[in-house]
């Protein structure tokens, strides 16, 4: 049975019920009393290094990704920038939610799930839409159905069950489920192994102008579509989209005089906001109403999207299907139809002319 869009004020009250009984929340759960979405922090936070109980060996972690994540696909993107993908596994979960617990119908919790290539299609949680299971999707060696089941099977039981998930396999502990973490360690504790150990995303030189950026740019503009596009009230939403825009606006001004944000070299800053960038006109224009411009109307910004998306392992890691397939049909109080727009953003192999700089 097909069920009908609820009334926001409903909304917040069944997520509630709905994560109290499942003991599984997910995004739209982090909603404030005045309608504005609140991030909460990853928990899972080890590091990789000699001499502890997660020493770097090759073939002994396993990454859990999502394509249409953003945070998730940098990591993705990490693993190939430093050619890891022969030493660190990697799975890939189905773009659109389903329900992770599907023998019980009490548990009511939607999230990452596995699927094979050539499964039946699915339909979103509200029971629309015949979504296709394509061959970008891995699944995991260890037979996980979801990723609820990893975090449950390394001992959390609570969640959010997030992407990514780096994963020692040995011990079947959560290493890190912390975007940023996963790619310094992915940057630093494997060169040994690494077919690009020269490659280094977090130089020292600029690393103090990096993390002023970063200030700004993760509250505003990578989280701030979320913050945005999540918000359960009008004051919440214009002040979440307002912010964003003065910072794209200010982005565009530093893009105008350097090819990376902190001068010449391509460091995990431009990696962050590139996988924000990337998505930001086939989805959160639209679905998170994050409309006041696009990033084809920024000329620097635009070219800047295309610069980085051009880089062979960056390109690799993008997929357009999935991400627009994931956002448009697991939110069904968002989109209730899984009706996936049409609209794919800019060119992405367009010149650039940003190699000029």
């Amino acid at each position: 049975q097909v069920a009908s869009p609820l009334p926001t004020a409903t909304r917040r009250s069944a997520s509630r019920r709905i994560w109290k009984s499942s003991m599984g929340k997910t995004a739209l759960d982090e909603i404030s009393g005045d309608g504005k979405f609140q991030r909460t922090g990853s928990k899972h936070r080890h590091w990789i290094k000699e001499g502890t109980d997660f020493p770097p060996e090759a073939g002994r972690y396993h990454l859990h990704i999502a394509l249409a994540c953003p945070w998730a696909c940098g990591s993705l993107s990490m693993l190939f920038l430093k050619g890891l993908e022969d030493v660190i596994s990697y799975s890939v979960v189905h773009p659109t939610w389903g329900k992770t617990k599907p023998d019980d119908p009490s548990d009511t919790h939607h999230g990452w799930i596995y699927r094979q290539p050539g499964d039946p299609p699915v339909s979103n949680s509200a029971g629309y839409g015949k979504l296709d299971i394509d061959d970008a999707c891995i699944p995991d060696p260890m037979g996980a159905k979801s990723i609820r089941e990893v975090y449950e099977k390394s001992g959390d039981f609570e969640g959010k069950f997030t992407t990514p998930v780096l994963l020692d396999l040995k011990t079947h502990t959560i290493v890190n489920n912390e975007s940023l973490e996963i790619k310094q360690i992915l940057n630093s504790a494997f060169n040994k192994f690494a077919k690009h150990p020269e490659v280094d995303m977090f130089p020292e030189a600029t690393a103090k102008e990096a993390e002023k950026l970063n200030d700004f740019i993760y509250p505003t503009v990578n989280d701030g579509v979320y913050r945005s596009g999540f918000a359960q009230s009008q004051g919440a939403y214009e002040e979440a989209v307002e912010a964003l825009f003065e910072s794209l606006d200010r982005i565009e001004g530093l893009l105008a005089k350097r090819r990376y944000l902190t001068g010449s070299k391509f460091s995990w800053i431009d990696l962050r906001l590139f996988h924000t960038l990337v998505r930001f006109d086939p989805v959160y224009v639209t679905y998170f109403k994050c409309n006041l411009k696009r990033i084809a109307d920024y000329k620097h910004l635009a070219n800047f999207t295309r610069d980085v998306y051009q880089i062979p392992a960056i390109k690799r890691s993008i997929n357009m299907k999935h991400i627009k397939m994931h956002y448009f049909t697991s939110h069904p109080a968002l989109n209730t139809y899984a009706v996936i727009p049409k609209y794919n953003g800019i060119d992405l192999d367009a010149p650039h002319g940003r190699d000029k700089m």
